[in-house]
């Protein structure tokens, strides 16, 4: 069932149950964080390996704190910037958190979220949330009511329906380190915005162990084959056989086929975030044979897409 209700919502999750929520990044599964139960429906539910931690919800900094044994004050600067907001940051876990939350980790991963519903929600109830993407593993995140209905909405029990996502990727994730920051999943707040914001000194982990949710090689992917590749004209010349959907960065005056997406008018990068999952889905519903897309800038928010579009991408 799709709704608005966020009594409903908050009833549903205080009994151990599961609800879709909306957040200004990707829609989330829910489910009450300390109850180890209710975090072994999600994984169930999303088929989510075991080791693959997952990301509390709090309305609030003070909230934040009460489930850490240590919040550093460059925590707390940034925070002050982007909370509510996609940031979300890696923390020493108190021992109030489930193991089974954080795949075993003696840390944690927190953020408030950006959205009225959900943060009307978080307001509700006296419990965290747990909340991973509301769809099957490694498929594409959904950005609206409707992409988790046609998911997941058969194995849950409520969507709380909350629009389609303002930002329309996963929140940026860091850790803090000796004063400095260290981005281990870019997101829907740039490094340079970081930087700008708060002045800390910050670095992109090369750790290849999973720590945090989105560090799967394969992750994000379309049904039918998804090909980064340098040139569309030279692929399609090279390929007159294949029948490919495109997606584009731009507007096009001319689309050698109809099969065209385009996820900005002029090369807007945030424009771009937000409309990627919603035509990675419509491309991959369409009677095509693969998606093609060619490298994205990086830059800003850029380096997010350039992340999903290369876990998104087969070989």
């Amino acid at each position: 069932m799709i709704g608005r209700d966020v009594t409903k919502a908050a009833n549903l999750l205080s009994q151990g149950k599961l609800v879709a929520i909306p957040t200004e990044t990707v829609y989330g599964l829910a489910a009450n964080a300390l109850d180890p139960n209710a975090i072994a429906e999600i994984y169930r539910i999303k088929n989510r390996p075991s080791f693959n931690p997952l990301i509390l919800h709090v309305p609030n900094w003070e909230a934040a704190k009460l489930y850490v044994t240590n919040f550093p004050e460059e925590a707390k600067k940034i925070t002050q910037h982007f909370w509510p907001g996609s940031l979300s940051i890696l923390l020493p876990k108190n021992n109030i958190v489930p193991d089974v939350v954080t795949a075993g980790s003696s840390q944690v991963v927190l953020r408030v979220p950006n959205h009225p519903l959900t943060l009307e929600l978080l307001n509700r109830i006296n419990f965290p949330l747990a909340a991973p993407s509301a769809n099957i593993s490694n498929t594409v995140s959904p950005t609206s009511a409707d992409h988790v209905k046609n998911g997941i909405g058969n194995k849950i029990d409520y969507i709380l329906d909350g629009g389609r996502c303002q930002v329309g990727i996963e929140s940026t994730i860091i850790s803090i380190e000796n004063g400095r920051v260290q981005i281990l999943r870019e997101g829907g707040i740039s490094q340079e915005v970081i930087l700008k914001q708060t002045g800390l000194k910050i670095s992109v982990s090369t750790e290849k162990t999973v720590q945090t949710p989105g560090q799967l090689k394969k992750h994000y992917a379309t049904q039918k084959p998804l090909y980064i590749v340098d040139s569309i004209s030279e692929y399609l010349k090279e390929n007159p056989t294949q029948l490919c959907s495109i997606l584009y960065y731009e507007k096009q005056s001319n689309s050698p086929t109809k099969y065209s997406y385009f996820l900005s008018k002029d090369y807007n990068l945030s424009e771009i975030a937000n409309q990627l999952f919603a035509m990675m889905r419509l491309a991959d519903q369409d009677s095509t044979d693969c998606i093609l897309i060619e490298p994205i800038k990086i830059e800003g928010i850029g380096r997010a897409i350039d992340d999903r579009l290369k876990r998104a991408a087969s070989n």
